[in-house]
This record gives structure tokens, sequence and C-alpha cells, in this order.
């Protein structure tokens, strides 16, 4: 891996992310009262909504491999690498997001994309789902 992209993927993180922030805070100042990260489940949700026994993952296009996303290109350097690697993550998501419903709660997904193109309706998508509405 060339230097340049070494460095961008290092300053990428894990938790807390904008993305992250904007969402719970936006769930927040909805009402929402939340847990987050929570180690002791399976894949270790960002979002945890005991209430309507819900967990939300904020994903990241490119990391979760988002299908027909402009943002989840595989890089041309090192192709074989990153190809595994964003299958491995897409294998453990399927894998957490299977033990989390054979636990009773219900798997919620948001993507960068939606968020960054779409905040407003993505939210109130998101908040009926919660709440599942129809």
């Amino acid at each position: 891996m060339d230097d340049k992209r070494s460095n961008n993927m290092k300053a990428i993180k894990g938790k807390d992310t904008s993305l992250e922030l904007k969402v719970r805070k936006y769930l927040y100042h909805h009402g929402f009262r939340y847990r987050k990260n929570v180690r002791g489940l399976p894949g270790t949700p960002d979002i945890v909504i005991d209430k309507y026994h819900v967990c939300i993952f904020v994903n990241g296009c490119f990391w979760h491999h988002h299908y027909h996303c402009k943002l989840a290109t595989i890089p041309k350097n090192h192709h074989d690498y990153w190809v595994k690697k964003i299958e491995r993550n897409m294998t453990n998501d399927a894998k957490n997001y299977h033990l989390l419903e054979q636990m009773d709660y219900r798997v919620l997904t948001v993507w960068e994309c939606e968020i960054k193109d779409a905040f407003e309706a993505t939210m109130e998508n998101l908040i009926a789902e919660i709440k599942d509405i129809d």
C-alpha cells in the first residue's frame, strides 16, 4: 500500500464517526434514548434502542460494500487485499445481523451515502422503522 493511502486509511475512525454523531444527535433530539457501541452484542452495534429492541449500524459504503453505490469502489492498487478485506467485512456483518435477530433484535442499517444525499428523509424513514410504522 502506498504511504498516502496508508495514512488516509489510518485516519478513519471505527466509532464515533461524524456520521454516527449526526444520526445519534438527530435521534436524541427526537426523543430516543440509546446506548452506543454496545460491546456485549454481536458486531458491537453503533446504536441500541432498548425500548424498541433495535440495533442500528451506521455503515460506511466503502468498508461494508454498499451495492450499486458510487462510494463502494474497490481500489485498483492491492486489489486482491481489498476484495478479501471487504468480503470479510460483509461476511461478519451478515453473521452478526443473524445473531442479533436470533436474540430478537431488529437490525437496521443506515448507509453513508443515504446520510450524505438525503439526511432528513433517511432519518424520517429510520424513525418509522424504529417505531415499526408502515
